[in-house]
C-alpha cells in the first residue's frame, strides 16, 4: 500500500503508514529458547529472530566446526560471524527487514549440518509459537538427553504460565465496562453506550477509505475508526493498537479494545474501537495528560493516529 497523507483537526490527527516501522515494546524483550531438532527433513530449517545491535548466542551440545560453518548474504547486514567453541554469536548491525532472512548454516565437530534462518522479530501476525525476540537459543540434537528434557520441561511451563495469564486477563475483560462498551461501539450501537461524538474526520486516499470518530463520555473518552479497503493490491491487516502519552512504550496506558475484522480484503469495510477510562490520563502527580492512539497495520508500519485531549474526560 502506498503512504497516507498527514491531516489535523481539532482533537484528532490521523497518520497514515509511515517509511519507518514502529518498534513494538514486547519486541524488544530478549528470551532464551530452546530448539528440538527434528528428524525430519521437511521440519529442519529452524528460524533464529534477531534485532540490530542486539547480540544473539546459539548454544550447541557440542563443539562447531569454524570452517564450514557459514551465513548467505550477511554482508552489510550482521557483523562478521562468530564461532567459539561450541557457540554461534550473531550481532545484527541494524535491524533486518520484515520479509528478510538470511541462511545459516551451522556444521558440528561430527559433520551434522544445521540450517537456521536469520530473520527479524517474530510478530503476532505470523503464528505458531516462537518468541518474540531471541537473545539465547539452546539448540539440542539428543531429545533423550537430561538436559534436552529439562529445557523442553521448562519451555512447556512458560507457555502453560503464559497461557494462564493470558486466560485470566480475557476473563477480567469479559467483565469490563470498558470492553462492553468498545463492543456496542464496533458493532454499531453507540445508542446504548453513554458516549457523546465530539469529532468526525474523514480522510481519504486511493488506498483506504477512513473515518474516525472520537468520542466523549462520563469519565470516560473513545474513537471508532472505520477502514475500507480500497487497495486492490492485497488485504489489510490489523497488527496492533497503543495507547501512549508521548509516543513511547514507556508510557503506554490501559485501554479496552475491539476489532470486529483483523484482516480487510479488497472492498470490505472493518471497525477499531477503543475505550479509556479518565485514569488512563492521570500522570504520577494527578494531573491530566493528551494521549495518542496508535494502530498499526500487518507489516508494522503505522496506519492511524488519533489525538485524544484530556478535556474529553474532564466533563
Amino acid at each position: 500500500m502506498r503512504t497516507l497523507p498527514l491531516f489535523r483537526y481539532g482533537l484528532i490527527a490521523v497518520l497514515a503508514a509511515s517509511s519507518v516501522a514502529q518498534a513494538r515494546h514486547e519486541r524488544d524483550q530478549p528470551t532464551v529458547r530452546p530448539i528440538m531438532l527434528s528428524e525430519h527433513p521437511s521440519n529442519g530449517t529452524h528460524s533464529i529472530y534477531v534485532k540490530g545491535r542486539i547480540v544473539t548466542t546459539l548454544r550447541f551440545e557440542q563443539m562447531i566446526d569454524a570452517s564450514k560453518t557459514k551465513m548467505i548474504g550477511w554482508e552489510g547486514r550482521l557483523e562478521p560471524l562468530a564461532v567459539v567453541r561450541n557457540k554461534v554469536i550473531l550481532e545484527p548491525i541494524h535491524d533486518l527487514d520484515r520479509d528478510e532472512g538470511i541462511p545459516l548454516v551451522v556444521t558440528l565437530a561430527d559433520g551434522t549440518e544445521i540450517p537456521f534462518l536469520v530473520k527479524p522479530p517474530w510478530s503476532k501476525r505470523d503464528g505458531g509459537w516462537p518468541p518474540i525476540l531471541d537473545q539465547q537459543v539452546d539448540v539440542f540434537k539428543d531429545r533423550g538427553s537430561h538436559a534436552s528434557m529439562h529445557a523442553a520441561l521448562m519451555d512447556a511451563l512458560k507457555k502453560n504460565d503464559t497461557l494462564a495469564e493470558e486466560n485470566e486477563r480475557y476473563r477480567k475483560e469479559e467483565n469490563s465496562v470498558d470492553h462492553a462498551y468498545a463492543t456496542l461501539l464496533v458493532n454499531g450501537q453507540r445508542k446504548k453506550t453513554p458516549f457523546r461524538r465530539r469529532f468526525v474526520y474523514r480522510p481519504k486516499n486511493e488506498d483506504m477509505d477512513m473515518v474516525v470518530e472520537v468520542f466523549a463520555g462520563p469519565g470516560k473518552a473513545a474513537a471508532l475508526v472505520t477502514l475500507k479497503n480500497t487497495y486492490y493490491g492485497g488485504p489489510w491487516e490489523f497488527d496492533g493498537a497503543y495507547l501512549t502519552r508521548d509516543f513511547t512504550h514507556a508510557t503506554a496506558r490501559p485501554f479496552a479494545l475491539r476489532v470486529d475484522r483483523a484482516t480487510i480484503v479488497p472492498g470490505e469495510t472493518g471497525r477499531i474501537a477503543v475505550v479509556a477510562d479518565k485514569s488512563a490520563f492521570l500522570t504520577d502527580d494527578g494531573q491530566l495528560a493528551d494521549l495518542a492512539l496508535q494502530i498499526f497495520r500487518g507489516d508494522g508500519l503505522l496506519q492511524v493516529f488519533v489525538k485524544l485531549e484530556r478535556t474529553l474526560v474532564q466533563k
